[in-house]
């Protein structure tokens, strides 16, 4: 798995932290891994993006950032309104594969969900996926909702004949209520992938060393880690938590 891309149910569900963590993982397992953040948007050029806040938590990354552009919006337009050329899939895709040449791992980070627009023609981080021809992480949110847009999700990458590796929770409550722990069960289910790990709320906060001692115990093997979903899913029966949540 050279490339692996990651996307997210929507904005705001974790996807950076979550990239943050994987990288960690993998360089904790003594694998080379590059970020590459398709497209920034919302940020002026003296800020730090999504790829510098993965390299800041994560540590010794290559970290990349196709475009940049000042209003937070989806992509496509956001390179519209500010006349500037936009990230097109293809240049996506040969971004990564050649970090893929230098690296073990490379991790491509979306913007907002998967059919988000990049360009005018309608271009989306699905069309990337398939030029790379890799696996697909989706993140996802714990609570009231995730179920119908990580299937949404999940059916889409399937309809379109692209791999979904699995799921990650990208913010799991310090005190989750009844539909956060039902939808742990329910997740798996609904996508027809693993859930493959789980973050905890307020991760990114940590201090970068406490986050990279801290982010193999956030995802699966299949990441480079060793959370355990029967082990987490266990600390509470699902019968118990009084049926499922939507």
């Amino acid at each position: 798995m050279p490339v692996l891309v990651i996307t997210g149910t929507g904005t705001e569900v974790g996807k950076t932290i979550t990239t943050a963590a994987v990288a960690a993982a993998a360089l904790a397992a003594g694998r080379t891994v590059a970020v590459l953040k398709a497209a920034q948007t919302g940020l002026r050029p003296d800020e730090r993006g999504d790829a510098d806040e993965v390299a800041r938590l994560a540590g010794a990354v290559t970290a990349t950032e196709l475009a940049r552009y000042p209003e937070p919006l989806a992509p496509g337009t956001a390179a519209r309104r500010a006349g500037l050329a936009p990230v097109r899939p293809h240049e996506i895709a040969e971004a990564a594969q050649k970090l893929a040449t230098e690296h073990d791992l490379v991790l491509v980070e979306g913007a907002g969900g998967l059919l988000v627009r990049f360009d005018d023609e309608g271009g989306t981080l699905a069309d990337a996926v398939r030029l790379l021809g890799a696996p697909v992480l989706v993140v996802t949110s714990a609570g009231l909702g995730t179920l119908n847009t990580t299937e949404l999700t999940a059916r889409e990458l399937r309809s379109q004949g692209l791999d979904l590796l699995g799921l990650v929770i990208g913010m799991w409550p310090n005190s989750p209520d009844l539909a956060s722990r039902c939808n742990v069960a329910d997740l798996p289910e609904v996508a027809g992938a693993p859930l493959l790990g789980a973050l905890p709320e307020g991760a990114g906060a940590l201090a970068p060393a406490d986050f990279r001692a801290a982010a193999p115990s956030w995802v699966a093997g299949r990441l480079d880690g060793v959370w355990d979903a029967e082990r987490f899913g266990g600390r509470e029966t699902p019968a118990a938590w009084g049926g499922r949540a939507v």
